[in-house]
């Protein structure tokens, strides 16, 4: 079982590239895997990524009901986790989530295309 204060394993490492160049649907698929193997708090970190990327991928797909819920789910999860966990800033990444559900909600369904793309969120890494 991994801990949150272990380094990533390269699947990870993977799903981050893939998370911040926007491919959600394929992170979703790597965090996944790594995922099903999990317990404990590296498993919320990784249910709450994956929630994420998925509601991304929802709300580029025009999906606003689902992009909302899933953020707002995802960092339910992340609340569970430290601040860091795998490398991954947390605390940055509840911020930047809840900021683009915020802006997803005030927009609304009809207009949820005009979300800033500078508000997107990205998976910051922290050095241990």
């Amino acid at each position: 079982m991994r801990t949150c204060d272990q380094s990533p394993p390269g699947q990870l490492l993977l799903a981050i590239r893939q998370f911040n160049n926007r491919e959600w649907y394929d992170c979703h698929e790597t965090i996944e895997e790594l995922w099903l193997g999990e317990s404990g708090e590296v498993r919320d970190f990784l249910q709450g990524v994956l929630q994420i990327a998925v509601a991304l991928h929802h709300w580029r797909n025009g999906n606003h009901g689902g992009a909302v819920s899933l953020l707002s789910s995802g960092v339910k999860y992340l609340k569970r986790v430290s601040d860091a966990c795998l490398w991954v800033d947390v605390a940055a990444l509840i911020a930047d989530s809840d900021r683009v559900r915020y802006a997803l909600e005030e927009l609304g369904k009809d207009h949820m295309e005009q979300l800033e793309s500078t508000i997107i969120p990205m998976l910051k890494t922290i050095s241990p």
